[in-house]
């Protein structure tokens, strides 16, 4: 199967062991970049709060931090720009497994040796807890779900090694059963969570609060930086307990985290060839999501963004329902200057006589129910506030009537497939816009370059969108991930002590 077909939605976490001792300052963790492979699979996802792609992995790597202050750093693996992943070893003498290092997730798991039933755990690095000297019994059971499948096991104790140093006494789950068929795939054995206990399930305290709290590290702070050119030898490196500043080439722009489980924070406009979007302009939550590989956003933006590079959609009866009834009442309304909010309501799309209508807030997802039916509206009525926002957002680029009424028609050709990736003329991509996000008062923006991802070579290569639809609704929505394609061209520090996430552009 090509790599374009494995192109799904999971999440996972970056994380190798690695070398650079306690005494050098950072604990270093390495990237090495491997080959294209066509053939391997691609994977990613979280449940449906969170927007999920792809996921990398680590590598040992002894390279001597470069700051003075005490850390460590672990070298990642490259596959295909999608996954990078590496090492870390658990229990005395340690047993080495390939993981992926996920600020969208907290636990730590790898595959138990008594996992029997789970064809996966045949084909990956089991933990045996009879070969540890410091092995420590639990035996609570924990399930974890993903958007792509679950895994469930029970919790143990054991040393950890990360990046050269030794995490003791960590709680971690031996997955005994892997039923989906995406972990049988995939290029890592577990995830390594970096997110906060918040999301942790079970109470367990995650690897990265041990490795703070047994003074492992001397500052509280991990960053990351990714090697996007595949076939360069290092993939990429994570640096526990600081900054490496060969890694970036300007100053960071930190925000806020806004909310404690994932790295959340505000970020403001999203803009095609620098011209607005119009729905994040007063704000959308955002996540930086080392376990995502791709930028997964609200449906309205992304298929502005498939418009102008060219994407295809899915045909929506809904979208082409609207724009031919309903576009001419919709801007009439909105040149008369009625609220956008009410506009759906007020021409029957969202609530109307004989329905119930809960409503999230404005642009949101709404649950529409009639009475008579039971049939839930909720895709015409998105639909329909899709259509006043990108109405409301060519008028305020002075488009004029005629024009604003074909673009809402022609978008409808654009809606993208609820998770899935979208493949574009690798020959336009010289003629593709820019997209940027404005992140505390400062635009990133990425090159077509940058969010395209190529697989294969020469006239077999094959260009995919790094862009994915996923709708959150208010109050927690609109919700951006940006994942490894964003904190490719950006290098990302976490800042657990003054709770703060930093960008800049990556070295």
């Amino acid at each position: 199967m090509a790599a374009a077909g494995h192109l799904m939605l999971l999440s996972c976490v970056l994380l190798h062991a690695l070398l650079a001792g306690p005494a050098e300052g950072l604990v270093r963790v390495p990237l090495t970049k491997r080959p294209v492979d066509e053939d391997g699979p691609v994977v990613a996802g979280e449940d449906a709060q969170r927007l999920l792609a792809w996921r990398h992995g680590l590598v040992y790597n002894a390279d001597v931090p470069t700051t003075g202050e005490k850390g460590h750093a672990v070298a990642l693996k490259n596959h295909l720009n999608a996954q990078y992943y590496g090492e870390v070893g658990v229990g005395t003498p340690p047993q080495n497994f390939t993981v992926i290092f996920d600020t969208g997730s907290a636990d730590f798991w790898v595959p138990s040796s008594k996992c029997f039933l789970s064809i996966g755990c045949y084909l990956h690095a089991s933990y045996k807890a009879s070969k540890s000297a410091t092995y420590k019994k639990n035996g609570k059971r924990v399930a974890l779900r993903y958007g792509t499948g679950a895994i469930s096991g029970y919790l143990s104790q054991d040393n950890v090694q990360v990046g050269g140093v030794v995490v003791k006494n960590q709680d971690f789950i031996e997955a005994t059963r892997e039923p989906s068929i995406t972990f049988m795939f995939r290029k890592f054995d577990g995830i390594l969570g970096l997110g906060f206990k918040e999301i942790a399930r079970g109470g367990v305290e995650p690897v990265w609060y041990n490795m703070v709290n047994q003074h492992l590290v001397g500052s509280p702070v991990f960053s990351f930086w990714f090697n996007r050119h595949a076939g360069e030898g290092h993939g990429g490196e994570i640096v526990f307990g600081g900054i490496d500043p060969k890694h970036h080439k300007e100053e960071h722009k930190y925000v806020p985290v806004t909310k404690k489980g994932y790295w959340q924070f505000d970020m403001g406009d999203v803009l095609i060839g620098g011209k607005s979007t119009g729905l994040c302009t007063s704000r959308c939550a955002a996540i930086a999501d080392s376990g995502t590989s791709l930028l997964v956003g609200p449906t309205a933006i992304i298929t502005q963004i498939n418009e102008k590079i060219g994407a295809p959609g899915i045909f929506s009866q809904e979208c082409k329902e609207v724009a031919s009834q309903y576009r001419q009442r919709i801007l009439d309304l909105l040149l008369n200057e009625i609220d956008p909010t009410k506009i759906c309501p007020s021409v029957g799309l969202c609530t109307h006589s004989g329905t119930q209508g809960v409503s999230n807030g404005s642009f949101g997802i709404r649950t529409v129910v009639d009475d008579e039916t039971g049939r839930s509206n909720d895709a015409v009525c998105h639909v329909c506030e899709m259509a006043v926002m990108w109405a409301k957002n060519q008028l305020a680029q002075d488009q004029t009537r005629d024009l604003i009424l074909k673009y809402i028609n022609t978008l409808c050709g654009y809606i993208p497939s609820p998770m899935g990736e979208s493949s574009v003329d690798c020959k336009r991509l010289a003629s593709m816009p820019d997209v940027a996000f404005s992140i505390g008062g400062k635009k990133f923006a990425l090159t077509p370059e940058q969010y395209i991802l190529k697989i294969g070579e020469g006239d077999a290569t094959k260009c995919i969108s790094g862009f994915v639809a996923m709708d959150i609704p208010p109050p927690r929505g609109p919700i951006w991930i940006l994942g490894d394609i964003f904190m490719g061209a950006y290098h990302t520090v976490f800042d657990y002590g003054k709770m703060k996430v930093g960008f800049a552009k990556a070295a």
